[in-house]
């Protein structure tokens, strides 16, 4: 149950640094810098949708069927070690209380109260939603599957990724110059992920100002295309793509100049 990341090292590792090409938004990228976002995009939902495929084979195991602490750790204890990035894997009961490999037993804490807790124990999977951890204090992802036993949800396995270390692998694996940056938003322009980490969990509104926010989410109706903005004073042109299994837009970006 191993996740990795190799095969996306060789596509991206290598590639030379895009360049400006013209004057539309979408020619100042090479093609290497498009292959870029492709491969950043497809490395983020691997690594993802293969921690997802890991979360359903052990909540289909007697271990995890059988809620008990001393079956399913070891289980989850291998998956948290085998992971590329550091992360907390743990399972919930239906009362919301839950074990996490971050504390080594049952928290203290409770899960009744986020959002994502209904709908994982009413038998469906979560992939993407973002938290602060209450286990860590970490901007997380969580990653779950409910367990299911004689067609009744007992309880939930998960994974909260971290994004600062997730944005760090893929910030170690792509060529980017210092002019440069990559990120991803939900559709409601909430930063997942990005190069600059202070950055996430903010929005554009945050980083930039409200009407900067409102463009974003104008071009967020669709699903790949190039953007020309304004940040702090530099004038910026990205190429983005949307993500239907994460929900989430990827981008990368360059400054062009100054906003006159």
């Amino acid at each position: 149950m191993r996740t990795v990341v190799s095969w996306w090292c060789g596509i991206v590792v290598g590639l030379t640094p895009f360049s400006l090409q013209g004057q539309e938004p979408s020619k100042y990228f090479s093609a290497d810098a498009h292959a870029a976002l492709g491969a950043y995009r497809g490395m983020v939902e691997e690594h993802t949708e293969g921690i997802l495929r890991d979360l359903r084979i052990i909540a289909d195991t007697a271990e995890a069927k059988s809620t008990k602490e001393a079956e399913y750790r070891p289980l989850l204890t291998r998956l948290t070690d085998n992971l590329a990035t550091d992360a907390t894997s743990w399972y919930v009961l239906p009362d919301g209380s839950y074990f996490a490999t971050e504390v080594s037993g049952m928290s203290e804490q409770n899960l009744k109260d986020r959002e994502y807790f209904p709908t994982l124990l009413s038998g469906k999977e979560i992939l993407g939603d973002l938290v602060i951890s209450k286990s860590t204090g970490h901007r997380s992802v969580i990653i779950a599957v409910p367990v299911i036993d004689h067609g009744k949800p007992v309880g939930g396995v998960g994974v909260s990724l971290r994004v600062r270390l997730l944005s760090k692998l893929v910030d170690e694996h792509m060529n980017l110059p210092s002019d440069s940056y990559f990120y991803a938003l939900e559709r409601d322009t909430k930063i997942v992920l990005h190069r600059k980490a202070e950055r996430m969990f903010q929005t554009p509104s945050d980083v930039g100002d409200e009407a900067l926010g409102e463009e974003f989410k104008n071009v967020l109706r669709q699903d790949r295309g190039a953007f020309e903005y304004t940040l702090q004073g530099k004038k910026m042109a990205s190429i983005f793509e949307c993500s239907p299994a994460l929900k989430w837009c990827f981008f990368i970006a360059k400054e062009i100049g100054n906003a006159s």
